[in-house]
């Protein structure tokens, strides 16, 4: 029998995307597709470094396309990156982009895209449904397995004046096209596998709970926790081991369709703020504040966080205190250790980090409604 929400008329957002081993590799291929003939190609050193990144590029040279390389973006892609990304575009006469990384050069690409239709500074776009213009064609190729910007219409910006992260959300940034290979990660340092893996729990965790979900996103959401409390642990073990490495691979892929469609809350709201802050990788930032504020939401969703524990083989009864002890647990057996004050946090800092979270628009889909001192709370209880 169908809930009364189930009815509810909704709208979901998804790009087209090619799924298996060589995928990365038919770049070239649907550039064509598009019509493009110059193109920006987004990316970060480390990428550009790895064997496999020359065979997007012959790719595109097979094709006949002319490319332009970009590759000035850090872990966490700043303004002034987009900015210069989007002269470059300009100057190089491009009519595409293709993305190549993680989420900083895909949420950098995205950002160049738009900043060079609107003719505005990136930090304009700040909130949900503020991009006027849809930006370039955008082909992306995720190399890791974690933050599902080839498939969702967020881009996470950092202010580099201000130190905080600024989210920009708007169906404008669905790339058209993402191609997701899992043969690029079986490069991956340990250290990325395991935060971009807890990026992915707490994507498909907060669209599970949202009050934006819907049955479309619960199935999404539901199979990413699977996947990835499976895929993960055997993939730091064996990282060299393709099947794992496609498990995790499609869990992110899941936790975006999740969440781009049903949002996140306030685990990314807390973790945008103090990621911003003290310029954490994302997903790291994410484990350490998840279980303090499933801790704090599971009275607004306990059937929700039941379902979830009951995925994750948490004590079978134990409710609350079982699910934050498995998530605890999970990290800790990833290496994922310490708190918030091991990452540069101190005291003095959660005021102004509770401000900066209180702004996030992903906190308007948290199940339970929070007060600055509610946030200052929870940081302090991952402390």
């Amino acid at each position: 029998m169908l809930g009364e929400s189930d009815h509810t008329l909704r709208k979901f957002v998804a790009p087209e995307f090619v799924f298996g081993a060589g995928a990365s590799r038919l770049a070239g291929r649907y550039a064509g597709n598009f019509g493009l003939h110059d193109l920006l190609l987004v990316s970060d050193p480390g990428v550009v470094s790895c064997p496999w990144f020359g065979e997007i590029c012959t790719s595109l040279d097979e094709a006949g396309i002319s490319w332009t390389l970009f590759s000035g973006v850090s872990e966490n892609p700043r303004s002034m990156e987009v900015m210069r990304g989007a002269d470059t575009y300009e100057a190089e006469e491009c009519c595409g982009i293709v993305a190549v990384g993680g989420g900083s050069p895909m949420d950098c690409a995205k950002g160049i895209g738009i900043v060079s239709s609107n003719n505005r500074n990136i930090l304009a776009f700040e909130g949900v449904d503020e991009v006027g213009m849809p930006g370039p064609p955008l082909i992306c190729i995720p190399t890791t397995a974690g933050s599902a910007a080839d498939v969702s219409q967020f881009a996470i910006i950092s202010d580099e004046m201000q130190k905080r992260k600024v989210a920009i959300i708007s169906k404008a940034l669905v790339p058209d096209i993402s191609l997701l290979d899992p043969l690029p990660l079986l490069t991956l340092p340990q250290e990325v596998t395991v935060t971009c893996g807890m990026d992915v729990l707490s994507h498909a965790v907060e669209a599970y709970v949202s009050n934006a979900g819907s049955p479309v996103t619960d199935l999404h959401a539901r199979r990413a926790i699977d996947l990835i409390v499976r895929a993960l642990p055997a993939a730091v073990e064996r990282p060299d081991d393709l099947e794992s490495r496609y498990g995790t691979m499609m869990a992110s892929l899941h936790a975006g369709l999740a969440f781009s469609n049903a949002s996140l809350g306030a685990v990314h709201a807390l973790a945008h703020a103090l990621g911003g802050y003290f310029d954490l990788p994302h997903g790291r930032a994410n484990a350490l504040l998840l279980e303090s504020v499933v801790a704090f939401n599971y009275s607004a969703a306990p059937g929700r966080y039941d379902d979830i524990g009951r995925i994750m083989q948490a004590a079978e009864g134990g409710g609350e205190r079982a699910l934050v002890s498995r998530f605890r647990a999970f990290r800790d057996s990833l290496g994922i250790t310490g708190t918030i004050a091991d990452a540069g946090c101190g005291l003095s800092d959660i005021p102004s980090l509770a401000v900066r979270a209180m702004a996030d628009p992903c906190l308007a889909t948290n199940p339970r409604e929070m007060t600055p001192e509610d946030i200052a709370t929870i940081y302090e209880a991952a402390f």
